[in-house]
């Protein structure tokens, strides 16, 4: 299985959840971002009759579909009378993706029928039929002209994902039949990839980006009168790394940066985990995460592990990892070595420099062959001599 996690006999009702994947080994832990189950399924219309719609010819109607339960994108077609004679639509006819209504600008003689409403899961590829629709027609006379009533129209505000696609939907009832057009507020121009189909009022941008987002206008205009909508699209996107952490290797006591950045729209906030979980709080005098710079000062072996930046916003999220090593040094004296051999004048002063590498910070003791030198006042001559020689190293410099 590598890893994999296998459920056989999927349950929507003990399935269904938010999963995540944790990698463990002596290292450390990571998680990953969190995946969505959903289980796709469509349910049966329930089998009632459904009334008649009547109308006067030259009038407006809207049949509804309303599809039952189901989870997954939905696609729907409606069967005029009898299978496979399905509605065409065009200027005068129209069926919605987002409810599955079926619209008729202006009702003809020869819309009279059975009109059948056929859902489709895309994920499953299930259909399923409603119970069939009488449409009617009134003998009370004949509905004169009006001016357009746009009856499927956008949401006032439409967040749309960088690089996905976007489709309005626009249509109007009217008699004569209506004419749906569409204009950016702004003045701006469609580009190439904006696809207008004006017979099924359809406004379809693909691969969404910033310069895309704005105001729409769908108008619906006949010789009646003219009506029109507005939607703003505006433009989202769910957090992109520019910046990683790297795997690093540090030494006890030494200070570690690490830096995360990413894009997003809106600006993503920034959190880190260790080996799967939050930084402890109670270190936070030691260990500060200040939007993506995370900073561990006086570092120790309890430090090791692997560390996590979580950037998110309300879009999305994303993970990035990186391991910490501190080790531990012995003393070494071999990039520092003591001068094997040191002169200096009868009655004068002398610095003999130890600066050994280790890990971490030890204690530096001396001995004069075989005797061990005691913490006395010469320790401190020791220090007066280094500080009084620093002050003479930059009085020289000053002299320069």
């Amino acid at each position: 299985m590598g890893g994999n996690l296998h459920i056989s006999h999927l349950n929507k009702e003990e399935d269904v959840g938010i999963y995540q994947c944790l990698a463990s080994n002596s290292f450390g832990t990571i998680v990953s971002r969190e995946a969505s189950l959903h289980i796709a399924y469509l349910e049966n219309f329930k089998t009632q009759r459904r009334s008649p719609v009547r109308v006067r010819e030259g009038q407006g109607v809207v049949l509804l579909c309303g599809p039952p339960p189901h989870s997954g994108e939905l696609t729907f077609t409606w069967i005029f009378n009898e299978y496979p004679s399905f509605v065409i639509q065009d200027t005068r006819r129209f069926v919605s993706q987002k409810t599955g209504n079926l619209y008729i600008a202006k009702v003809e003689p020869s819309d009279v029928g059975n009109y059948t409403c056929v859902v489709t899961n895309t994920v499953t590829k299930n259909s399923v039929q409603g119970p069939p629709t009488p449409l009617v027609l009134r003998v009370d006379g004949v509905m004169g002209e009006y001016e357009p009533k746009i009856e499927v129209q956008f949401p006032e505000v439409v967040p749309v994902a960088k690089s996905s696609t976007v489709k309005l939907e626009c249509f109007a009832l009217g008699n004569p039949v209506p004419t749906i057009s569409w204009r950016r507020v702004d003045g701006a121009s469609f580009g190439r990839k904006v696809d207008i189909n004006k017979a099924s009022g359809v406004l379809e941008i693909p691969y969404f980006q910033q310069e895309d987002a704005g105001i729409y206008e769908c108008v619906a205009e006949n010789s009646r009168g003219r009506n029109s909508v507005k939607g703003k699209l505006s433009f989202y996107a769910a957090p992109h790394l520019t910046e990683k952490p790297q795997d690093v290797q540090k030494t006890i006591d030494d200070t570690l940066v690490w830096e995360c950045k990413a894009s997003a729209k809106p600006k993503p906030s920034y959190r880190w985990l260790k080996n799967g979980e939050p930084l402890d709080p109670m270190e936070q005098d030691r260990v500060q995460a200040n939007n993506g710079v995370l900073t561990i000062s006086s570092l120790n072996l309890a430090d090791i592990g692997m560390y996590q930046c979580v950037a998110e916003n309300k879009h999305g999220r994303i993970f990035t990892n990186a391991e910490l090593r501190v080790v531990a040094i012995a003393p070494d004296f071999s990039q520092n070595l003591l001068k094997a051999q040191t002169l200096a004048r009868q009655g004068g002063d002398i610095l003999i420099e130890c600066k050994p590498r280790m890990s971490p910070r030890g204690v530096i003791s001396w001995r004069k062959g075989k005797e061990a030198l005691r913490e006395s006042h010469r320790d401190n001559v020791f220090k007066d001599l280094e500080q009084r020689e620093n002050k003479s190293t930059k009085n020289k410099a000053g002299s320069d």
